[in-house]
């Protein structure tokens, strides 16, 4: 049997500090890995359930979205991943009687860790108005309080519908097919917090919201620039994907505030080179970027691209883009001095970049949220488009854009129609084939969501996965917006910060995980995701349900629909929830690329969906060609005194979910209140290297937000900058400090200033 869980929550107020590491994964990665596992499933669970985990017969990682390559190995999952699946296989159990003995105020007062590790949710659980405790109730009944508040409602616009990104195509298709046939576009997720930015530079410059690269591509690049992330912890299977790149020719380009170990040396567990020799060294140049200044870095580099004669790819540019004379105009003006004072780099390693670009026929670029969560994100990602474009790497082997997804099905769930502005075709398709009309008017994204709940336009939020209360941004204001609701919903497999975060009323509905067999009416069932790259695949579950009254996220979703809807709907959701492939036929009529979408699914690799640009270099934006853009250079500035942060994971995290209290590469133990600051910049604000200090947000809004306790760490970040943990410091994240027309939270780059203070 595994190990109970802990009894109380941890101390973390005293962090153990050693130098970061310069190397990711091998076996101190394999030895982590196994000891949770087993620690969570036992020995004989850990080997028949990770012998699964991205196989082509298995189930899909909930750990990141990251592709599989066609051949596999044996072990085709990394640590976090393993962590991941080791969490929703574990033998611990939240039953009734855990909610017992744990008032609510209880469980508000513990760590988001400690209320991981307590296990699955085994039961619906209700909390009624003024009670204390949760209750053990039936699906019945949670039906009927979820039918009783949505149809009391004076506007389906009241209602706000939240969707992780471990929500499978089917479950996401069936539950904004309900959405929309109650009437609302109220249809948040969390692409709004972390890619939107991608969507909205990509849609309008390329016409697709989606990267334009397969893992093929990888292999054949010459050159693949690495901007804003972090593949070692955030999605450590890229780190092969690197490696057999360089191992094919291709130089490497990381853009970072952080020297991030993974992309320093990756030590591959699954061969003798990584176990026993030295690794790979993937980074050729490191730019040690200051946050923010990713816009700025790629206009200079756009300017001497065209300053090269024969730098351009000018055929490419003549038949298939539009708007290149205001870009180029844009683009020839771009200021050395002032790029240097918005990237803090040297000017020599700005030539050597180029010369990298320009030897290179072949060049992707990959980014992350460092370059998708500050204000001016979207003009940064349209000018990584223009950068790509003027030298016609688009469409070609090789080449393209590669916005890297966190969230399994993250992508997948935008496709089937997750969306609060869907697009007018996607509507018209729904009602051709569901005979409704679909509401038009755009709905909340997650901002508008919050803000809504805060003002009282809207009363009841369901959440199908995730941790919202903990993922949002400003938490005081995220949490009074979640207490003013009638009624709050979670569907999860686990406890979390946003089930003690309640509306008046609250209900927690216990769902299968992606290992768990999901046995319905018609037999038992598989379900599909989409990768980061577009590839759709099966993942089916095999072990026994963590208990007999779960039930699925597609089964969930049709049994509401049926209490809620009533005898009008003609939908059938009876049989949806019987046979998920009455569900794929119907997302083949509705959603182009999905044709034949049963029969293509049973090829155990999968399949690609089109992308426009990729396959035919033809663009479906606006003016039928890609777009160059312009806009005028942004970075953020810290006034004397403050430091710009960023908020990041560390590696024992997975978004909200923690797994540990230790960030292995970074060199930090047992503690995850710390604060990473150059020494110089501790040295000027007077901070010793083991001080502990507030962070305080500033704002133009006046309104003081701040972190305490936080153990100041002396470490190598771009001068100017500090990082740390996210969902802790989510709180200094002002709600309206967003993304120019994406919406997406401003997380990393928050202006602080570093109050002195004591251990807590």
């Amino acid at each position: 049997m595994a190990a109970k869980p802990p009894a109380g929550d941890p101390i973390q107020d005293a962090p153990e500090v050693t130098p970061p590491q310069h190397a990711a994964a091998g076996l101190p990665a394999v030895g982590h890995s196994l000891r949770i596992a087993h620690q969570q499933m036992g020995v004989r669970r850990t080997a028949l359930t990770l012998l699964r985990v991205n196989q082509k017969n298995g189930f899909d990682c909930p750990g990141c979205a990251w592709p599989e390559p066609d051949k596999r190995h044996a072990a085709e999952f990394c640590e976090n991943g393993a962590k991941a699946v080791a969490e929703e296989a574990t033998l611990r159990r939240v039953t009734p009687d855990f909610f017992a003995a744990h008032p609510v105020a209880d469980l508000a007062n513990r760590s988001g860790y400690w209320l991981g590790q307590q296990g699955r949710l085994t039961q619906p659980m209700y909390l009624p108005e003024g009670a204390e405790r949760y209750e053990p109730v039936s699906w019945d009944r949670a039906f009927d309080i979820i039918g009783d508040e949505l149809t009391a409602l004076d506007s389906p616009d009241e209602a706000v519908f939240y969707t992780s990104g471990r929500t499978s195509n089917e479950a996401a298709f069936l539950y904004q097919l309900f959405a929309r046939e109650f009437g609302t576009n109220n249809l948040p997720d969390c692409s709004n917090m972390c890619h939107e930015s991608s969507g909205s530079a990509l849609t309008e410059t390329l016409g697709v919201g989606k990267g334009s690269v397969l893992l093929e591509d990888l292999y054949k690049a010459d050159l693949i620039v690495v901007a804003g992330q972090n593949p070692g912890t955030n999605h450590p299977r890229m780190l092969s994907a690197l490696e057999k790149a360089k191992a094919n020719g291709a130089k490497i380009i990381s853009i970072n505030p952080l020297p991030e170990a993974g992309l320093e040396r990756f030590k591959n567990p699954q061969n003798a080179r990584g176990i026993a020799g030295g690794g790979t060294a993937l980074t050729d140049l490191f730019l040690q970027i200051r946050i923010g200044g990713d816009q700025a870095l790629f206009r200079l580099l756009n300017k001497l691209i065209l300053e090269t004669e024969g730098a351009t790819d000018e055929e490419f540019i003549r038949e298939h883009t539009h708007g290149f004379e205001e870009f180029a105009a844009a683009a020839r003006a771009a200021d050395w001095d002032e790029t240097l004072r918005a990237t803090g780099l040297d000017r020599a390693d700005i030539d050597r970049a180029l010369r990298m670009v320009l030897e290179s026929k072949r060049t992707i670029v990959c980014w992350a949220m460092g370059l998708t969560q500050h204000k001016h994100s979207v003009p940064t990602i349209r000018e990584v488009v223009n950068f790509l474009l003027l030298r016609g790497n688009i469409g070609r082997p090789g080449a393209g854009v590669c916005p890297v997804r966190g969230h399994s099905n993250v992508q997948g769930d935008r496709t089937m129609g997750i969306f609060e502005r869907p697009a007018p075709a996607f509507l018209d398709a729904l009602e051709r084939e569901f005979g409704f009309a679909p509401p038009r008017e755009h709905g909340f994204d997650v901002v508008r969501a919050i803000r809504a709940l805060r003002d009282g336009q809207a009363k009841v939020f369901f959440a199908m996965g995730g941790n919202f209360v903990a993922a949002s941004p400003d938490t005081e204001v995220t949490e009074a917006a979640m207490r003013a609701a009638r009624l709050t919903v979670h569907v999860s497999t686990k406890l979390n910060r946003s089930h003690v975060v309640t509306g008046a009323r609250a209900l927690i509905l216990p769902t299968l995980g992606r290992t768990e067999r999901d046995l319905q009416g018609s037999g038992p069932q598989f379900v599909t995701v989409e990768d980061s790259m577009g590839m759709v695949h099966a993942s089916r579950g095999r072990l026994e349900p963590a208990s007999p009254h779960l039930l699925s996220e597609p089964a969930i979703v049709c049994r509401m629909a049926r209490r809620v809807l009533g005898p009008g709907s003609h939908t059938p959701w009876e049989e949806f929830g019987q046979d998920y492939a009455r569900v794929r036929d119907r997302i083949a009529a509705v959603i182009p690329g999905f044709e034949d979408f049963n029969d293509r699914v049973s090829d155990p690799s999968g399949f690609a969906l089109p992308h426009a640009p990729r396959d035919s270099r033809s663009f479906p934006t606006a003016t039928g060609k890609a777009n160059f853009t312009a806009a005028p250079i942004e970075y953020p500035e810290a006034p004397e005194g403050r430091l710009l942060l960023q908020t990041l994971r560390s590696h024992d995290q997975y978004n909200t979910t923690i797994y540990g209290l230790d960030d292995r590469y970074r060199g930090v133990k047992n503690g995850r209140r710390v604060v990473l600051v150059h020494p110089e910049d501790a040295r000027e604000l007077g901070l010793a290297d083991g001080a502990y200090v507030d962070l305080v947000g500033e704002w133009k809004d006046g309104t003081e937000r701040r972190a305490a306790g936080f153990r100041v760490i002396h470490y190598p970040t771009a001068r100017g900058c500090a990082a740390s943990y996210y969902p802790e410091t989510n709180v200094l994240v002002p709600l309206d400090a967003t993304a120019d027309t994406s919406n997406t939270p401003a997380s990393k780059s928050v202006v602080v200033r570093l109050e002195q203070t004591t251990p807590a």
